[in-house]
């Protein structure tokens, strides 16, 4: 299925918000595609490769009951087109409570997203490694 940048992004929104699964997300990788954390919190790889491992990273991630630790109230996300068409930059931005800080938190995090015939060739994610970890106790 070729999906256009917007769709991709509007999927991360609502994998974010907990209105999707997340074992959906490795669908939207080519079969070679690269996830990569560019300021890994210790407990993140710094890059996934292969659509299997992304989903089995995800699926790893899922059972360390992440949304026991926060309550991820409401999630945003702007799509910014490039001057090429197969890369994207996505902005998302969750609020929500932290159980472990027992406090509201907002957390904001850049994607640049490259893509091939509507699939994502690599995911370039961006965001705070320290207030990831705060807000997760790890």
């Amino acid at each position: 299925m070729t999906r256009t940048p917007a769709q991709i992004v509007e999927h991360v929104r609502r994998q974010v918000a907990g209105e999707q699964g997340h074992e959906d997300f490795a669908d939207l990788f080519t079969e070679d595609g690269v996830m990569a954390y560019r300021f890994p919190a210790p407990f993140q790889q710094e890059e996934i490769k292969g659509r299997d491992e992304i989903r089995a990273y995800f699926g790893k991630m899922r059972g360390a009951r992440v949304r026991e630790k926060i309550e991820i109230q409401h999630v945003e996300a702007i799509t910014r087109l490039t001057d090429d068409p197969d890369v994207v930059v996505a902005e998302i931005t969750h609020r929500g409570w932290s159980k472990v800080k027992q406090d509201h938190y907002t957390f904001t995090a850049i994607a640049i997203i490259h893509l091939r015939d509507g699939e994502i060739v690599r995911y370039d994610d961006y965001m705070n490694p320290l207030l990831l970890t705060e807000l997760l106790g790890a």
